[in-house]
């Protein structure tokens, strides 16, 4: 018999640790409500916040879960989590299958965080307002459980297409395994986006709590990916054990002026901009303070009542200064780099090459006192790095000896900026038939990274502002589907790169080709000769994988291991 959704629910957030969300304080005032999770009667407006809290903690497991799934199943990113048969290299040699964790970790603690947003909205609709128990907390409670609901929808149909579309805390066996249109659960996720926005604050100087700005700038999002006429079942089997991309998307123009809007009324509500600066939108000190910030998944850091630290901050820069050993999850390419100008001023945050280590020297042996070089990220020795998550000054003295990498992850994940606004805007405009006008959108990013403004645009010059803008940031798969080219940049892009030549095929080739290994004398250079035959082996696997089905990710099992009873998508 299988585990049903609503049981998987119950069954993780029994196990797990859910502690408090978002608030170092809340907007209502006083201290942060805890969060709730027990069948309580509300009886304080502390009480209905907690209950509406327990829908967030989920949230906080996947913010790097998220950067495995959604940029190793692309062109451009690598993943070394492990040996090869470990599920982070097995995203990422496209070899994803219904075992894997990623897709079994983002699919069933989404339906987690479902799960509670439905039992808040159950007793905000069952409730009456008395005593200490307000009508407006009530309200709010239920906007925010809409509002993460309508989120985790926007998630679930993104990645997996249809699926079962739950709205009660009490669905039928029907319900959590019977697959809904791809229709129907975006007419769900803009009711339920829609109607949250009605009961939320207009702005919330804690990001991560919703807004109204937080609503509509999602509700901005899910429209562009709906204009696109997402495939349906039938349409991915159609490609699924094919090397071929569908046809392009013959867009909703209705929906794209819903795009427009929504963006309009984030734009126009004053409360959010661009940063002066682009490298000011990342790192501990931009939380809560960034004007760019519309929505982000807050994290205190492991063991500090987080769910689960910000990862993403250690994955990219495993090791630091030990450039012989392999950072989790990386550039799949050393000509990744050139993809950004020069002059451009997100390259050298976005990507770095070079990197001066500046921590303080420590006396444990566990960790590495300072040398005060710089470090340089490419070949002979090592591939360039992902930068925007890097704590630059988070020093081996502010952690424990021994920790992983020495990287903190209380950094907050960052689910939707101004910019992505700007870009979501100019894309609907363009997809009208408006070039002129959304070139003076897309004109207001290149500026600020200090690149030629632009008098009207083509397609491919947006695809390229949302690559240069976003790297890293987990839009880049989700842009390949809408846009129909995930299969052909793939099998394009990848021959292309330096580490998909036979010359590093193997140890014994690269040292063929560039010279034998140091031995590590004094002013030799010591090559990591198994990292970029590992690079290229997963650059050949991209290309030999690839396939239409992964428009599409495998429906997986329980966090337990069970059959879910959903029907599988095509290909897995």
């Amino acid at each position: 018999m299988t585990k049903s959704l609503k049981q998987l629910a119950i069954t993780a957030i029994a196990v797990g640790s859910l502690a408090g969300y978002s608030c170092k304080k809340d907007t209502t005032g006083g201290n942060p409500p805890d969060v709730i999770t027990g069948e309580s009667v509300w009886k304080t407006d502390q009480e209905a916040l907690a209950t509406a809290n327990a829908a967030f903690p989920p949230w906080q497991r996947l913010s790097s879960s998220f950067s495995f799934l959604l940029e190793s199943t692309s062109e451009h990113t690598i993943s070394f989590e492990g040996a090869d048969d470990a599920d982070g290299p097995l995203v990422s040699q496209l070899k994803t299958d219904v075992n894997n964790w990623y897709p079994t970790k983002i699919f069933n603690y989404l339906y987690v965080s479902i799960g509670e947003a439905n039992r808040t909205i159950g007793k905000a609709d069952s409730s009456s307002a008395g005593n200490n128990l307000s009508q407006s907390s009530i309200d709010l409670a239920r906007a925010r459980a809409k509002f993460i609901r309508a989120q985790g929808y926007a998630y679930l149909v993104n990645l997996w297409g249809e699926v079962p579309l739950i709205l009660t805390s009490t669905p039928s066996s029907a319900e959590q395994t019977s697959r809904k249109s791809i229709d129907e659960v975006y007419t769900q996720i803009v009711k339920d986006f829609t109607e949250a926005e009605a009961a939320l604050p207009g702005y919330d100087v804690i990001r991560s709590n919703p807004s109204k700005g937080a609503a509509n700038a999602l509700l901005a999002r899910a429209y562009l990916a709906w204009a696109s006429k997402p495939l349906s079942q039938t349409e991915v089997a159609a490609i699924a054990g094919g090397k071929s991309d569908p046809a392009a998307a013959a867009w909703d123009a209705a929906k794209l002026q819903k795009a427009v809007e929504y963006a309009d009324k984030v734009i126009n509500s004053g409360n959010y901009r661009l940063e002066d600066n682009f490298e000011s939108n990342f790192g501990v000190p931009a939380e809560n303070k960034s004007p760019e910030h519309i929505f982000t998944i807050h994290h205190d850091g492991d063991g500090l009542g987080d769910a689960q630290g910000n990862h993403q901050t250690h994955c990219p820069f495993t090791f630091r200064f030990d450039l012989y050993q392999d950072n989790h999850i990386g550039p799949a390419d050393v000509s990744l780099v050139n993809r950004f100008p020069d002059n451009d001023k997100r390259k050298h945050y976005s990507l770095f090459t070079k990197l001066y280590n500046q921590d303080e020297p420590v006396a444990s042996p566990a960790t590495k006192a300072t040398d005060y070089k710089e470090y340089d990220y490419i070949f002979p020795v090592t591939s360039p790095r992902i930068g925007k998550f890097v704590h630059r000054n988070a020093k081996l003295t502010d952690v424990a000896p021994g920790s992983e990498a020495a990287q903190p992850n209380n950094m907050n994940r960052i689910e939707i900026r101004y910019a992505e606004v700007l870009l979501i805007k100019a894309e609907a405009l363009l997809q009208l038939g408006k070039a002129t006008e959304a070139a003076q959108v897309i004109n207001q990013l290149r500026r600020r990274a200090g690149v030629s403004e632009y008098s009207t645009i083509t397609q491919d010059h947006l695809e390229k502002e949302w690559y240069l803008e976003l790297y890293f940031e987990q839009r880049h798969w989700s842009n390949l589907v809408r846009w129909r080219k995930l299969v052909n940049t793939i099998l394009t892009d990848v021959p292309e790169f330096e580490y998909y030549k036979d010359d590093y095929s193997s140890v014994e080739s690269i040292a063929a080709k560039f010279g034998p290994e140091s031995d590590g004398t004094a002013g030799s250079v010591k090559t990591n000769y198994p990292f970029f035959a590992k690079v290229h082996k997963h650059l050949r696997s991209k290309t030999q994988n690839i396939s239409g089905k992964f428009y599409r990710f495998p429906i997986p099992k329980g966090l337990s291991g069970n059959d879910l009873g959903i029907a599988q998508n095509p290909g897995y």
